[in-house]
């Protein structure tokens, strides 16, 4: 059951996702599809998230936006009013950290990609003064899972042990910031995944429903000699304020219809619909890449519970058992 409505502001929105945004021209939506799209989410009770480019908008727009209850994602460069602050830069991120520019009532996503992470994680950990200690919520976010390799996953679980000592810390000096990678999974009792196509939609600057922002890029970078548009809708348009919702095969979308992921405990994985096809042509059959970083995430913050645990009362209803496998698919037989 659909409960939010992610509404595009302009082509160069920030992506806050695993997706890279192509658009490099400014398009805002039309006041029109805007007063529509908030309209839409009123008649079907949906919460709106916002996504805005690195500009400030017309205040004809901003006077239309506040007539509805909803939560702003914004990049970095232009956070004024934000609940989400979308960096992609781990540098400007750290130094803007390092300087107190960071808010702590606010949630802050960082995306990054392997390279720059392995060579920079380490400025993360710390004591009370680390940035982690700074912050309610940082959620981390990589734009290449597909290319991980064997080293890389070596090097993702040294770097989640090292940063569930700060966490340790942390918790245990009763400061209890969330970071995605390693304390999601400790909170959770059931799949809390992206869920996109199921709890959520997207309305593009095109007046057009979208699985999520990601399907809306997507075409429009491996078709830049045909218009966005013909692009766009006859591949992965899911509908329009003026036709309505049309997700064909919606079930696939589902947790129920996902053979592997039914039986998957690693609960705060994002199970990225879009990440999925990319990668296994199938949008509920996520990669094996995928399934490894949320398994070694999985066992790291199964480690830290326990570690927290030697040393005070800490969740005690919640129970992460061990296992011997990191991708479901090798164990698909004996469930």
């Amino acid at each position: 059951m659909l409960q939010y409505l992610v509404i595009l502001l302009d082509d160069t929105s920030v992506s806050y996702c695993h997706c890279n945004n192509p658009f490099k021209e400014r398009k805002l939506i039309s006041i029109e599809h805007l007063k529509a799209g908030i309209r839409f989410a009123m008649l079907e009770n949906l919460m709106v998230q916002f996504v805005y480019p690195d500009y400030e908008l017309p205040q004809e727009y901003l006077d239309v936006i506040d007539t509805i209850d909803h939560h702003n994602i914004m990049p970095a460069e232009c956070a004024n009013e934000a609940q989400v602050i979308v960096y992609n830069d781990f540098i400007t991120f750290l130094n803007d950290g390092m300087a107190n520019k960071l808010q702590k009532e606010l949630s802050y996503v960082l995306r990054t990609n392997k390279d720059v992470y392995f060579s920079e994680w380490g400025r993360l950990k710390g004591g009370k003064q680390s940035l982690l200690g700074k912050i309610s919520r940082l959620n981390i976010v990589f734009t290449d899972i597909e290319t991980f390799t064997e080293r890389d996953f070596k090097m993702y679980k040294d770097s989640l042990s090292v940063l569930s000592e700060t966490i340790k810390e942390l918790y245990l000096s009763e400061t209890t910031p969330q970071l995605n990678i390693l304390t999601d999974r400790m909170m959770l009792k059931k799949m809390n995944n992206c869920n996109a196509g199921v709890e959520n939609i997207t309305l593009a600057p095109d007046g057009k429903f979208y699985i999520c922002p990601a399907f809306y890029y997507a075409e429009k970078a491996k078709g830049d000699e045909k218009s966005q548009e013909e692009v766009c809708h006859k591949a992965f348009s899911v509908g329009s304020l003026e036709e309505g919702l049309n997700i064909r095969n919606q079930q696939l979308y589902q947790l129920d219809h996902a053979p592997l992921c039914g039986h998957c405990d690693a609960y705060q994985c994002k199970r990225c619909v879009w990440l999925n096809l990319k990668t296994t042509l199938e949008v509920n059959t996520p990669s094996h890449e995928q399934c490894v970083m949320a398994h070694l995430e999985r066992n790291a913050s199964r480690n830290l519970l326990n570690e927290i645990r030697k040393t005070a009362s800490f969740m005690p209803e919640v129970e992460i058992k061990g296992i011997e496998y990191l991708d479901p698919f090798d164990v698909r037989k004996e469930w």
